[in-house]
Order: C-alpha cells, then structure tokens, then sequence
C-alpha cells in the first residue's frame, strides 16, 4: 500500500469515528428531554425516570466489563457494528412501549449496545490518536447528544414522544450503513503488532491492581455521576423552579449540557495538545465549579440559569476525554484496553445509581437542591484523580 493511500485510509476512518461518537450520543438524552411527556403517559412519579436509566446504566455496566475480553477476541469494527444494530434495536423498542413496564425489557439491548463500543473506541482512539483529536472526536458525541433533545422537542411539536426515538432509529441506521462501507479501512490501518497486542493485553484483575487505578475509578464514577444526572434531569430542573414554560421548551433544554459539553471539547481539541490532559482536566473542573454556582443563583427567569448549565457542560468537556487519553500513558498498553473498561463500567455504575439517588432526593426535599447534588460530585472527581496523579507520580519516581 502507498503511503498516499495509507493516508487517505487513515483520514476516512477518522471521518467514520467522528460519526461512530455521534451514534454514541445521540440515544444519551433522549430520556431526559421526553421523560416530562413520557411520565404522563404512562402514569408515574417522576423519581420512575431513574429506575429505567438506572436498568440502561446496569446492562452498559455489563457490557462494559466484558469489553476487553471481546477486543481480545473481535475485532474493533466488528464490535461497533453489533453495538450499533443492539442501540437500534432498544431505540425501536422504545418507540413501541405502551407500558412503564415495557421500557425496562428494551433498556436491555439499549444499554448492551452502549459499553463495548464506548470502551473498544476511546481504547482504540487513545493507542492511535492524539489528545487534540481525542477531543475532536468526543465533541462529536456532544453532537449527537445536543441533536435528539430537538428530534425530541420537534416529535412532541408534530407528533408524540415515540416518534422521537423512532426518528433517532433511522438515523442511527444510516450511521450503521456507513460503518459496513468502512469496513475494509479498518484492516488497512490496524497493524499486526496493534493486534498481537490487543490479543495479549491485560486483563480486568490485573489492570486494576496498578497505582492510581482504583483513585482514577472514583473519579470516573464522580464524573459521570453528575454528567448523568444532568443529562436525565436538567429538563425537570427548568419545569420544577422556572414558571410559564411549555413542553417543547423544557425538553430543549435537555441539550444545554450536550451543547456545553461540544463546545468544551471543541476549545480543547485546540489547545489540549499544548496544556496536556491533566492541566485540561483542572481547568475543565474549575470551570464547571463556576457553572455550578452560577445555577445556584436565585434568577425569577430562565436565561442565566439555562447559562449556567451550558457553563457545566463546557467544563465537563475535555474531563472524559482526557482521563481516556491518559489510560496508555499512566497504566501501559498492556493494561489500556482493560483500564478503559473498567473505567467505563465505574463511569456507568455513577450513570446507574447517582441519577436514581437524585431523583428519590428531588421528590423528597425538592428539585431545587440539583445544583447542591452537582458541586459534591466535581469535588470529589478532582480530589480522587489529584491523589491518583500523586500514587502515579511516587511509582514513576
């Protein structure tokens, strides 16, 4: 193979990751921005939320944990291949739910789509691509997590809330199109040494006994702990303390953190190649303590609040991003793969149980102590990833 086309293969398969993320995205809000509608139609507590994100978060747990054994065993395409038929699947099936019941049974191939595709692609991402596109490419998940809260708000506009998961459907099936064209690049830029070693890479016991491992799973647990309690719950936020607003408008304000989260990564993509991935997690932290108090804030209206959120979300951005980029660098090719999933199995155990806590908290003292809920988890993801730098730092020295 020339080097020419060695170079256009490569591109062409970042092109394909950057629409892989958006498939990532896009199922990830869709709960959120039509749970207002949902809870009605089916008779609910608006707590009943977090037990059917919290069966997602379990079955992506699940996936998760058996990734780095599916990447010793398939190959990375093929893994986004099924994951993306498994998201269609459980999208379809929300669509037809009639019944609360109903949504637990297709959260199950919905969640199972989610892990092994997350944890496969930041793992395959991070051996090959530096930290500017590693956040290039997860502002594309923002992407897609900012398009469905408005596929949402314009279902419940013209039609009803499963239309909008139908809609996310087709276009996920195109997304699945394009990923069987692609195909063949993944061959052409996946070495025989890269595969030797996937093949012998480390497993999930061995990896999480390394310095800094267990510090670097708090974190991630803290970190999606309040990403997800945002994404399932900032719409119910605005429809709780802020009056006057219609359905359509309370389910778009399910894409302020999505939006936030782009942007984020977006400025990050820029710089992070100059200022490294710890530095972007400080300043993302920092910048996400500002958005919380911001919310804080007793507005009567909606704006500064609605900026706030978006405040969070951009210093959200590039935490993810680069805590997956350091994986390689601070535990080993040997152990990334298995690091990454179990990172993202504890970033999924704070997606499952944290947005339930939160909703049995809101019902009881009342949907104004989010803010409150927010500030505990930023806190705790910079004090554990400060004290896993320093158990990494003591190794290496």
């Amino acid at each position: 193979m020339t080097d020419r086309k060695r170079q256009t293969g490569y591109f062409l398969l970042i092109a394909v990751i950057y629409l892989i993320f958006v498939s990532l995205g896009l199922p990830d809000s869709l709960l959120g921005s039509g749970w207002p509608e949902m809870q009605s139609a089916f008779g609910v507590p608006s707590s009943y939320a977090g037990y059917v994100s919290m069966t997602i978060s379990f079955m992506t747990i699940i996936s998760a944990l058996v990734s780095p054994k599916l990447m010793q065993k398939i190959q990375t395409k093929w893994i986004v291949i099924i994951s993306i038929l498994l998201t269609i699947g459980g999208l379809l099936g929300f669509s037809v739910c009639t019944e609360y019941w109903m949504l637990f049974l297709v959260s199950i191939p919905y969640g199972l789509g989610a892990g092994a595709i997350d944890a496969s692609i930041n793992n395959y991402v991070a051996l090959h691509y530096s930290g500017s596109i590693m956040n290039f490419l997860h502002c594309f998940y923002g992407v897609g997590a900012m398009i469905s809260p408005y596929i949402m708000a314009s279902a419940l506009r013209h039609a009803h809330w499963n239309e909008g998961y139908r809609w996310t459907a087709c276009l996920q099936s195109t997304i699945l199109f394009v990923c069987i064209l692609s195909l063949p690049l993944w061959k052409k830029n996946q070495t025989a040494e890269e595969e030797e070693t996937l093949k012998n890479s480390a497993g999930i016991r061995e990896a999480v006994k390394e310095p800094g491992a267990i510090q670097t799973l708090a974190a991630f647990f803290a970190y999606c702990g309040g990403e997800a309690t945002c994404f399932l719950w900032v719409p119910s936020y605005f429809a709780g303390t802020k009056q006057g607003l219609g359905a359509e408008t309370i389910a778009s304000f399910g894409s302020l953190i999505f939006g936030g989260l782009m942007l984020g990564r977006l400025i990050a993509g820029f710089i992070s190649n100059r200022f490294g991935d710890r530095k972007m997690i400080r300043m993302g932290i920092a910048l996400e303590l500002i958005g919380i108090l911001i919310v804080m804030l007793p507005f009567p209206g909606y704006l500064i609040t609605a900026v706030g959120f978006v405040i969070i979300g951009t210093g959200m951005g590039p935490v993810y991003p680069a805590i997956q980029h350091m994986a390689p660098q601070n535990f080993g090719k040997k152990n990334s793969a298995a690091m990454i999933g179990l990172q993202m199995a504890s970033a999924y155990v704070g997606s499952t149980f944290m947005p339930m806590v939160f909703g049995l908290l809101q019902q009881a003292v009342g949907i104004w102590i989010m803010p409150f809920y927010l500030l505990i988890f930023a806190l705790m993801n910079m004090g554990m990833l400060e004290f896993s730098y320093r158990k990494l730092k003591k190794t290496k020295n």
